[in-house]
């Protein structure tokens, strides 16, 4: 038979299904490839003479490139290709690698992320920076062979490092290994298997009840294994994290007239895929204030006797069931006589405190506050006092805590533990009125019974103190932070939490005790509700809402400045 005729009218429907799916297959592992590349040049900086470093960048622009023309998308597949032109001839040995250089590779990737991004809302438009970008590469290309020329080029401009980021169905996409999904379907087969038997079990008069018994607790037991496995499908390395913030590293210190380089310790600890979207922000605050207010210019370094090229460690870690994450820098440490001054001036320390080891802890998380800054100048990178507040509040909406450790001239370590997983909490059970509630079991402290004076003064009151083995404690009611109408019980207890300022109590109607809860997000309609951070269904089949306690207690209770320390 001869070939169909190309009129033939083909099966456009199939032809879209089939692009889509090549479509975001390309969009996952050209945002992959981007942030490769991006970590490969700013590692060349350091080291201009490996030339494996130099192959891969160019391996990588080689296979966007090819990729985007197989697809039309024809804006990303011309930059690439001016960048392969550009990156051969200085892989062939014609031309420097400089600073220069490094900007305006780091510029290509920055327009080349932009038009990935474009390509997924389906636009085949230039971008706006794109005509400029092929101008300078064509321009590099062309006096690659004088070094002078080259290294007198005017950089293009560069603002602070923002990932375009893609949608939220790309953004969600997750890889997973072959064995995590075979596993899981071995483990769904023998559930099969088990309920089979339960189901022939029930039908089965002469049954004996231990057998019954032995059978559901088998198949309990494959539930929570396959409950596990679906955990470990969400578990992903924190490095390729960590690995995209030596471009912020690089190019906040190069703008602040510095220089300093990413260390990563840690990079093949597994973290929930949720926990690692959520610590971008928290991650970039701190890479800012070390870069600002801890690395010093290569002047001061020299001085010090220390390295010219500070150091920012990123490392990870498990530790107490938990992920343990820190930022360490070897700057020159937190500037505790400014701390000081600019926290008495806003009257949140006395000039008679101490300087303790107590005092000095809850100096240097002074600077966790809202709006505290002990910057002189507002710059690009620090000064309003907005950075570090967003890093605590951030890391205790991931039910986390972080804190903060100084050396003089020997530099700072921001620590933030985190749990395991946000989709699976130990929580305990409250009640108010008719309605149950979660509490995360880790910022419990303890329970009491509210005495009973409190009970009958002050039902109208949604704050009070009471005594705690002669120490004083703050509570909330929470019946009436959520307006809660029902009629209060003869008996009230109080559940101690953790807070900054020291221990506060939540006054519930009920304690029903420690139990396992399933996060599951708020919908959109209900949008952000105070003091609720998800929702959860109990054994009964009752929906459960799970409390968001650094929330409610930053919303209603006021910071307490930091009390004199007796020396």
């Amino acid at each position: 038979m001869g070939q169909a005729p190309l009129s033939q009218p083909l099966d456009t429907a199939a032809m879209e299904i089939d692009f889509e799916a090549l479509l975001q297959l390309f969009l996952t592992e050209s945002e992959e490839s981007l942030v490769a590349l991006e970590e490969g040049i700013v590692t060349l900086e350091r080291r201009p003479q490996d030339g494996e470093i130099l192959a891969e960048i160019f391996r990588l622009v080689h296979t966007l490139k090819g990729d985007a023309g197989m697809l039309g998308i024809t804006p990303l597949a011309e930059v690439a290709h001016k960048l392969e032109d550009l990156l051969e001839i200085v892989r062939d040995g014609h031309g420097r690698i400089d600073g220069g250089l490094i900007t305006l590779l780091l510029h290509s990737v920055d327009v080349l992320r932009g038009l990935l991004a474009r390509a997924e809302e389906g636009s085949e438009e230039v971008g706006p920076d794109q005509p400029a970008l092929l101008s300078l590469l064509s321009a590099a290309a062309h006096q690659a062979g004088d070094a002078t020329a080259a290294s007198s080029d005017p950089e293009p401009e560069t603002a602070d490092p923002q990932p375009v980021l893609l949608s939220e169905q790309q953004m969600k996409s997750l890889r997973v290994p072959i064995g995590k999904l075979d596993a899981l379907l071995d483990l769904a087969g023998e559930i099969g298997i088990a309920r089979g038997q339960i189901t022939q079990a029930l039908s089965d008069p002469t049954i004996d009840r231990r057998q019954l018994l032995e059978l559901h607790r088998e198949s309990d037991h494959l539930f929570r294994s396959s409950q596990q496995s679906v955990m470990d499908l969400r578990m992903v390395p924190i490095g390729p994290s960590f690995r995209r913030h030596a471009r912020t590293v690089r190019d906040l210190a190069r703008g602040n007239g510095k220089q300093a380089q990413l260390t990563i310790e840690g990079a093949e600890v597994e973290v929930d895929t949720a926990i690692i979207e959520q610590l971008r922000d928290p991650l970039m605050h701190m890479i800012r204030n070390a870069l600002d207010h801890g690395i010093e210019t290569p002047e001061v370094r020299r001085k010090k006797g220390k390295n010219p090229v500070g150091d920012v460690t990123l490392r990870a870690a498990h530790r107490d069931r938990g992920i343990l994450i820190e930022l360490t820098d070897d700057g020159a440490g937190l500037n505790r006589e400014r701390i000081r001054a600019r926290a008495q001036a806003l009257g949140l320390l006395t000039p008679e405190d101490s300087s303790s080891g107590e005092a000095i802890s809850k100096l240097d998380n002074l600077i966790f506050d809202p709006g505290f800054s002990t910057a002189h100048d507002i710059t690009r990178l620090s000064g309003r006092g907005v950075g570090m507040d967003v890093v605590r509040r951030n890391v205790e909406a991931l039910r986390g805590t972080v804190t903060v450790h100084s050396q003089r001239d020997r530099g700072t370590t921001f620590s933030i533990q985190l749990p395991l997983t946000l989709a699976v909490i130990d929580g305990f059970r409250v009640d108010l009125g008719k309605e149950a509630y979660i509490l995360p079991l880790d910022s419990i402290i303890e329970s009491v019974e509210l005495p009973f004076s409190e009970r009958t003064s002050t039902h109208q009151r949604a704050t009070g103190v009471i005594d705690l083995r002669g120490e004083t404690l703050p509570y909330l009611r929470l019946r009436k932070i959520f307006n809660i109408d029902a009629s209060p019980p003869a008996r009230e207890n109080v559940v101690v939490v953790h807070h900054e300022s020291g221990p506060v109590g939540l006054v519930v109607d009920a304690i029903r005790g420690q139990r396992q809860a399933i996060l599951k997000p708020l919908e959109r309609v209900l949008g952000n509700l105070d003091g609720i951070t998800g929702s959860t269904i109990l054994g009964n089949g009752q929906v459960a809402l799970i409390l968001d306690v650094a929330g409610l207690l930053a919303r209603n209770v006021p910071h307490k400045p930091m009390e004199a320390t007796a020396p």
